[in-house]
């Protein structure tokens, strides 16, 4: 014989809502579409799947909160140029980083990808800001949520290139370099990624510093 406790459990759960299949906001709970926009925890530095309405909530860039919401924007700068000499200067050892401000620590930090993930590197910031002085067109990114990703290519050939793009974009590239690195270098899938990577986001980014 069930209990009236037990009942009552019972009905409790029958009259619960099925809970929809798929991700949800990690914020309010709602189901979303596996193409989602995302929110950056400023303090955390965690990116945060959300609905639209929780998005929206945190669109305001110059508010003080502790979330931003990060935006779908893509710039690539043509005239952008950059020598061996400083990129190596930038102490970034291999030819690939992505640039952004973090507010909560009040300067600009480095990332660069590896068979580890994401390493930070420590930016020589005299070195970053003579960068930024000469090509003023790409000091553009929003702190957070925007980041400047450079790609310098082997010795001996030319051809430097900066986009600027979301956060989320970013840290997605280097999550996909992970599982595709092999070897020391990270191999030929590594690479093909790279260039595929590249000219996919080139493709899609309007100029910018015009």
């Amino acid at each position: 014989m069930s209990s009236p406790l037990g009942v009552l459990r019972r009905l409790t759960v029958d009259r619960q809502p099925a809970v929809p299949a798929g991700e949800r906001c990690e914020m309010c709970a709602e189901s979303i579409a596996a193409e989602h926009q995302h929110v950056v925890n400023i303090e955390g530095r965690q990116l945060l799947c959300v609905c639209r309405g929780c998005y929206l909530l945190f669109t305001d860039q110059k508010a003080t909160l502790r979330y931003r919401a990060v935006p779908d924007r893509y710039l690539r700068f043509p005239a952008f140029t950059l020598s061996h000499g400083e990129w190596d200067a930038l102490e970034i050892p291999v030819g690939l980083a992505f640039f952004f401000e973090n507010s909560a620590l009040g300067r600009t930090v480095a990332f660069y990808p590896g068979p580890m993930g994401a390493t930070e590197s420590e930016l020589p910031l005299d070195q970053w800001r003579t960068v930024l002085d000469r090509h003023p067109e790409i000091d553009v990114a929003v702190p957070d949520v925007e980041a400047l990703m450079i790609r310098v290519p082997e010795r001996g050939t030319a051809g430097a290139a900066c986009l600027l793009l979301p956060i989320d974009a970013c840290y997605e590239f280097v999550g996909r370099m992970r599982l595709l690195w092999r070897g020391f270098d990270g191999g030929q899938d590594v690479h093909r990624y790279l260039d595929e990577f590249f000219a996919a986001v080139s493709a899609r980014a309007r100029p910018g510093g015009v």
